[in-house]
């Protein structure tokens, strides 16, 4: 399974977003840190989740990467985050 699969299907799992945009933009960071041939390094996700709710973005983000540690300890190098409110 492809990490952009694995990650929409862990966030779903975890979060139940109501919404959720998860884009690899591996390309954009060609020769930079954490590259990779093949890509699968740097994501940029988009979510919404009542889950979030009176929670602080660093609390709401906390969540997301609590969500994603398998991924960012085997080759996820950066995640981009925005938390869009309900």
């Amino acid at each position: 399974m492809a990490r952009q699969d694995r990650i929409t299907s862990l966030l779903q799992s975890a979060l139940s977003p109501s919404f959720l945009a998860v884009r690899d933009v591996s390309h954009q960071h060609h020769g930079h840190a954490g590259w990779r041939e093949g890509g699968e390094t740097h994501f940029e996700v988009d979510i919404a989740s009542s889950l979030f709710d009176g929670q602080t973005r660093v609390a709401a983000h906390r969540m997301v990467n609590d969500a994603l540690a398998e991924e960012l300890n085997t080759g996820l190098h950066a995640l981009q985050i925005k938390i869009i409110k309900n």
